[in-house]
């Protein structure tokens, strides 16, 4: 709503894999986005896009995917390339 939200991945919490390292980490990594850009501060849009552009760029590449989408990284893995595809902070204006 205007004055109220909540962001969190639809996909539950997935007990059935847990601590197998094997989560897909994109929908909580979006959710964060999603946040940034609903609090509606230039600063805070900005970076709820540079996530999305850092999440899109990790998919460009087929080999970058969990064992859900026929891949083999783990959740740490697909994590660390999104945060290496994001801009360095010196980069960011």
């Amino acid at each position: 709503g205007d004055e109220h939200a909540v962001f969190q991945p639809s996909h539950g919490t997935a007990p059935d894999i847990a601590g197998k390292g094997i989560a897909n980490p994109i929908a909580t990594i979006l959710s964060a986005a999603m946040l940034l850009e609903w609090l509606g501060h230039d600063d805070t849009q900005a970076g709820g896009r540079l996530i999305e552009e850092a999440v899109a760029t990790t998919l460009q590449n087929p080999k970058h995917r969990t064992p859900d989408g026929g891949g083999k990284f783990s959740t740490s893995a697909m994590t660390d390339y999104i945060i290496e595809a994001l801009p360095a902070p010196s980069t960011v204006s």
